[in-house]
């Protein structure tokens, strides 16, 4: 992961800066006007956090970090961005990215370093059987490919519509529902091995 820049939080102009749209607020990115750094992260911090959760895991113990990293390349390309509607979905597909890269580069580790464990992922406030079905799908989303697992976690988990999960992820419709009915033919597969998740598979079947 490269160097994560702390955000700064200087007062904000006379005006409430966190009352204006997203137009003028790309236009303070773009102007590298300090207040604009502020309003983005207080704006849509809950956002990419509530992405790289889907994407990563519940207790992703470098959450933080990974949060910091979306804004921080999100402050350096801010200029990219020509349409301030489209700043929601920028960062999403932002936040996909950073997760996608992160599981990529913790793959390739632990094929160097067969001792690795995984990161934790149970909700410690849950109850014992959701924290093992939870342990058990992000167990199973590590098993599929990373495309795949990006955008079942996102539509299926998440509950974003197909064209959602294809501008996050910066693919076409059709690609995304290619790899979501391989994703999900490789999970349920796998759900239907685990205790935890064979009641649920079987509902899905039937439904």
């Amino acid at each position: 992961m490269s160097q994560v820049v702390r955000l700064p939080t200087p007062p904000l102009p006379a005006k409430d800066a966190s009352k204006e749209d997203d137009t003028r607020l790309l236009r303070g990115l773009r102007e590298h006007e300090p207040w604009a750094a502020a309003v983005i992260v207080d704006r849509y911090i809950d956002h990419v956090r509530h992405v790289l959760v889907r994407v990563m895991g519940v207790g992703e113990r470098e959450l933080d970090d990974l949060v910091q990293e979306v804004f921080t390349r999100a402050l350096a390309g801010a200029h990219r961005l020509s349409f301030a509607g489209a700043l929601k979905w920028w960062l999403t597909s932002i936040a996909v990215f950073t997760g996608r890269e992160t599981i990529r580069r913790r793959s390739r580790w632990r094929w160097l370093h067969f001792t690795a464990e995984p990161p934790e992922r149970e909700a410690p406030q849950a109850s014992p059987e959701i924290r093992e079905a939870a342990h058990v799908v992000y167990a199973m989303l590590d098993q599929l490919p990373v495309n795949e697992r990006i955008v079942f976690a996102l539509h299926a988990i998440d509950g974003m519509a197909a064209h959602e999960v294809a501008a996050a992820c910066g693919v076409s419709v059709p690609t995304v529902r290619r790899r979501l009915a391989k994703a999900e033919r490789r999970f349920y597969a796998l759900a239907a091995k685990h205790e935890a998740l064979s009641a649920w598979v079987s509902q899905q079947c039937q439904s």
